[in-house]
C-alpha cells in the first residue's frame, strides 16, 4: 500500500447560479514532504467546519482504484489526484478492507479510521453536475476519513503500514451498507455500534436498529 498524491486546497469563492459558494473542495497535487499537525495537512484548510474538517475528518483519502470507475462514468471528464477533494490518492487502501478503527502509519504520521465519506453538494459543484452526489452515493466508493493520533510528516510515495487493527470492528465498505440498508444484519449492526464511528452514522444506524426490533 502505498500514497500516490498528497493533495491540499484553501476556500475559494465559486460563483453557482445566483449565489457565491465557499468551498476547498479543488485540491491539487504537491511535492515534497509535507507537515500534519493536529486537524489539518500543511497547505490544506477546510472552508466549512461544520461538515468538514475537525478531529474525525482530518485526512480524507481516496482509492486511486476507482479512478477507471470514474472514468467509464464520466468519459469526458480530464481526472486526476484530488479531484474528489481528497488529501491523500492512495493504492491498495480500500473501503472493503479497511476497518473503522484501523490505524496506519505513513511517513511519521499515525492515522486512524473513523468514517466513509458522506457526499455534500460541493461535490457536484467540482464536477459541474447536479446528479454527481447521487452517483458518487450509488456507486459505494465513498473513500475514507481519518483523525491524527501522531503528527509528523508524509509524501507522495510513502509506504502504507497497518499498525494496529481494530478487533469486533466493521468495514467501512460495510458501514455504508448497513446506512443504505442493503444489509440488515442484525450482529453486523450492533458491531457497527460498538465501533469508534463518528459523524452522524451512528444516528442512521440507530434508526435502522430500531426498524429492525420492530420487525422481530
Amino acid at each position: 500500500m502505498k500514497v500516490v498524491s498528497v493533495n491540499v486546497g484553501t476556500p475559494k469563492r465559486i460563483s453557482v447560479s445566483d449565489r457565491t459558494v465557499l468551498t476547498s473542495i479543488f485540491k491539487s497535487p504537491v511535492t515534497g514532504r509535507v507537515e500534519v499537525r493536529g486537524h489539518n495537512i500543511a497547505g490544506d484548510r477546510q472552508a466549512d467546519l461544520t461538515v468538514h474538517g475537525g478531529p474525525y475528518k482530518a485526512v480524507y483519502c481516496y482509492p486511486e482504484e476507482h479512478y477507471a470507475f470514474w472514468r467509464s462514468e464520466l468519459p469526458d471528464v480530464e481526472l486526476m489526484p484530488g479531484n474528489f477533494g481528497e488529501n491523500l490518492t492512495t493504492r491498495g487502501l480500500n473501503e472493503e478492507t479497511v476497518q473503522i478503527g484501523d490505524r496506519f502509519r505513513i511517513g511519521s504520521v499515525v492515522l486512524q479510521v473513523t468514517q466513509p465519506r458522506m457526499p455534500c453538494y460541493k461535490l457536484g459543484i467540482r464536477f459541474g453536475r447536479s446528479d454527481m452526489i447521487k452517483r458518487f452515493w450509488a456507486s459505494n466508493r465513498p473513500g475514507i476519513y481519518f483523525s491524527v493520533i501522531e503528527e509528523g510528516d508524509l509524501a507522495s510515495g510513502d509506504a502504507i503500514e497497518k499498525v494496529s487493527h481494530q478487533m469486533d470492528s466493521i468495514s467501512v465498505a460495510e458501514v455504508v451498507a448497513l446506512y443504505k440498508r442493503e444489509k440488515t444484519d442484525r450482529q453486523l449492526l450492533e458491531r457497527a455500534l460498538r465501533a469508534p464511528l463518528f459523524g452522524g452514522w451512528k444516528k442512521g444506524l440507530r434508526e435502522h436498529s430500531s426498524a429492525l426490533s420492530d420487525i422481530t
